[in-house]
């Protein structure tokens, strides 16, 4: 399969702000604002809104309409979502391919956001998997350095980064309706170590996956090519969201996408550190470490069960906890399981 190369950004450009699912700075104005400020002087980009971006309840087609005009504006140098939720999947039929295959330009986003990523991605346009407004640059005293560094290479460099644990992580922020939320971040713990598995060999290839539970839509609606063929020598991306689905679960899912001949196809899994509580759910610490270690030993047990040849590394800080990596989604990544490192190309 091949991929359009995809122009980066540069100072004084223009980047669109969009809610291809949930309109969050509605709820939360101050947190999208602080944002905005952040988003600018991170990257000297010139921050652009559509008509969605802070309208609640907006039909898929509108929200859709926005996300072509963006596509379509050649003065518009990228795309970022401020957050996920949940139908986006109902976004999708109303996208127009020539649009953004004529000006083809990076597209930022996790979760929910899965959606659009899979349709560029089967459309040749690769993204950015990562990169929430509301959650990864509004909250808290200031924006994560490996979420900066990388959001960064994702615009503007291209460069290619190691992708390092940044040795802490919070499941949840401060309540978005709480002033603290401006200025304080939610609490953190150490990580532990990441888990590697497979063969000692560096595997190089392009990306593809993202949120499981979207995935398992977007395979269920019929979104993706039948001939698993495509990401022979890819790299699968894998992580769970703030619903908290239990290892059992996400063991169901990957077992289907087993069965669906992708687990055999790529070289390479790469899982994220899961979120283990939310606002209503707070397990002790032991717990959390606990149904952490049940979704790590579930994702090794099913990934090497269909691809015995796979390197798999489960750990790297890519989905629903902060300090979140923005990593390449079609493009190039390389999981190295005899030197036991992970490099990310944001070229």
């Amino acid at each position: 399969m091949s991929f359009l190369e995809v122009p980066k950004a540069r100072p004084g450009d223009k980047i669109a702000v969009l809610s291809p699912s949930f309109a969050a700075p509605a709820v939360a104005a101050a947190i999208h604002e602080q944002a905005m400020r952040r988003l600018t002087a991170i990257t000297g980009l010139e921050v652009v809104e559509y008509p969605t971006t802070r309208r609640l309840g907006a039909s898929a087609t509108d929200r859709a309409a926005d996300l072509n005009a963006a596509f379509g504006d050649r003065s518009v140098r990228a795309v970022l979502a401020t957050i996920g939720v949940e139908d986006q999947i109902t976004v999708v039929p109303h996208l127009d391919a020539e649009l953004a295959h004529a000006d083809p330009k990076p597209f930022l986003g996790y979760s929910d956001n899965t959606n659009i990523l899979n349709w560029l991605w089967t459309n040749g346009i690769p993204g950015f998997y990562g990169g929430s407004s509301q959650v990864h640059l509004g909250p808290g005293p200031h924006v994560d350095p490996v979420h900066e560094q990388s959001l960064r290479a994702a615009l503007l460099s291209g460069e290619r980064l190691e992708v390092i644990d940044p040795g802490e992580s919070e499941d949840i922020g401060v309540d978005w309706q709480d002033p603290r939320a401006l200025t304080e971040f939610g609490e953190r713990e150490t990580t532990e170590p990441w888990t590697w598995a497979g063969p000692a060999r560096a595997v190089t290839g392009r990306t593809w996956g993202g949120c499981i539970e979207i995935i398992q839509w977007v395979l269920t609606a019929g979104r993706f090519p039948t001939d698993p063929a495509v990401l022979d020598g890819g790299v699968l991306l894998l992580e769970t969201s703030e619903e908290l689905i239990p290892a059992r679960e996400f063991g169901w899912i990957l077992r289907s996408i087993g069965e669906r001949g992708l687990l055999a196809a790529v070289d390479a899994v790469v899982v994220a550190r899961p979120p283990t509580s939310d606002f209503e759910v707070r397990p002790s610490a032991a717990e959390r470490r606990a149904k952490r270690d049940e979704q790590r030993d579930t994702a090794i047990d099913v990934v090497t069960g269909y691809n015995p040849d796979a390197v798999v590394v489960v750990g790297p800080p890519f989905g629903h906890t902060r300090p979140q990596w923005v990593v390449p989604y079609g493009g190039q990544v390389t999981v190295d399981g005899a030197a036991r490192r992970l490099y990310a190309d944001y070229a």
